[in-house]
């Protein structure tokens, strides 16, 4: 799955559009290394989001099409 599709299907970011753009501009990393909006995501990888002076990161627990907004949060886990 695509990264900004993942982002958006978890909760993680509101909007594909917003994820696509925070790609674009460089804000979003995968284990280091900037990546664009087509990269795919894959158990295991840590994604680093850049929003001003704060910095999120979240492991990927599951990479699923389609799921509710409860089954949401099983997707990931936040990384300290």
């Amino acid at each position: 799955m695509r990264i900004d599709k993942y982002l958006k299907v978890s909760r993680i970011i509101k909007r594909r559009t917003l994820a696509n753009d925070a790609c674009d501009a460089g804000r979003i990393s995968v284990n280091g290394n900037v990546v664009k909006a087509s990269y795919d995501v894959k158990i295991g990888d840590v994604i680093e989001l850049k929003f001003g002076e704060k910095i999120s990161k979240f492991e990927v627990l599951a990479v699923v099409e389609h799921v509710t907004k409860d089954g949401a949060k099983d997707m990931y886990r936040p990384v300290n």
